[in-house]
């Protein structure tokens, strides 16, 4: 099988996972995923594998061949998988769970490497670009680092009591963290530079993005320079595309018919592609705010989708 220089992954409650290309907007493969739906997709950085997060496992496939069985199959989750990563160079792999677990993953063997607590349904995990830092948000409003090296919590932030932390992005350099919660409100942190550890969070600014929740909070990649953005995905059918210098609302892009549950950049921040609770991905044009293409295939809400389009930096 050919692969197609930019790969598009969507994932739907229909049960499938679908591959598509992004340019010209054909599917070029269908997954069947019967065990359960699927929360997260994420591509490897060498192009090579998808991981699918579902309930309560996660599922590796081939990206490069028509091989619909996964290559390999993560068990040790006891409920939804909500976040799905890889370290830059693809040795292991993290997840978050409602079964309120982050877990470590080595995919060259067998099993669950390292295992953290986090006492409450686990909606969103990142890793800082130092890839020594987990960063966790939970159903009770938690937020939590994760210390790598030295195996442990390293630092707790609660930025509202009782609501849900949604998602969660870093900033390429580790310059800025982004919370997103059920409210519509995002929380903005500065990280201090010149430390080894990101315990330092200097509280910077509080957006009120939506009037419903944010389902997915993105900022935008390092070839995006100088400009720097935030994208914010909603309940309200919307995304907002914040300018990072001051948060001020740069456009909406409109055009979903219901909740947008997820969304990516492209690699050089140029375009996003979101997914959505209507049955389509869409394309859109960061420049106009335009949507350049519609993905329609699924037959149920899509709910998550992945992007490879370009060399990832590297380590």
């Amino acid at each position: 099988m050919t692969q197609p220089s930019v790969i598009l992954a969507t994932a739907s409650y229909d049960h499938t996972i679908r591959f598509w290309e992004a340019k010209s907007g054909r599917c070029y493969r269908t997954i069947q995923y019967p065990e359960s739906h699927v929360n997260r997709l994420e591509i490897t950085p060498d192009k090579s594998y998808l991981a699918a997060a579902g309930n309560p496992h996660i599922r590796l496939f081939d990206v490069n061949s028509n091989t619909p069985q996964p290559l390999a199959s993560f068990e040790s989750h006891t409920n939804n998988v909500m976040a799905v990563g890889f370290q830059c160079d693809g040795k292991w792999m993290y997840s978050g769970s409602e079964d309120g677990t982050v877990k470590i993953w080595d995919l060259r063997a067998p099993g669950c490497q390292r295992e953290y607590e986090s006492r409450a349904a686990v909606n969103t995990v990142v890793l800082h670009p130092n890839q020594t830092e987990l960063i966790s948000g939970d159903q009770n409003g938690n937020i939590r680092v994760w210390d790598l090296t030295a195996n442990s919590c390293s630092c707790e932030l609660v930025p509202e009591v009782d609501t849900a932390v949604r998602s969660l992005t870093v900033m390429w350099d580790g310059s800025l963290v982004v919370a997103a919660n059920n409210r519509g409100t995002c929380y903005v942190w500065r990280l201090l530079q010149g430390t080894q550890t990101m315990t330092n969070f200097e509280p910077l600014h509080k957006l009120q993005a939506h009037n419903g929740y944010i389902l997915k909070c993105l900022l935008s990649p390092e070839l995006c320079e100088p400009n720097r953005y935030l994208a914010t995905a909603s309940s309200d059918g919307t995304v907002k595309i914040w300018n990072v210098g001051g948060f001020t609302l740069e456009k909406t892009l409109t055009g979903h018919q219901r909740w947008v549950w997820d969304c990516v950049f492209s690699v050089d921040g140029a375009f996003l592609i979101t997914a959505s609770s209507d049955y389509t991905a869409r394309l859109w044009s960061m420049k106009t705010g335009e949507n350049l293409k519609v993905y329609q295939g699924h037959h149920k809400a899509t709910i998550c989708c992945a992007l490879h389009d370009g060399a990832e930096p590297s380590c």
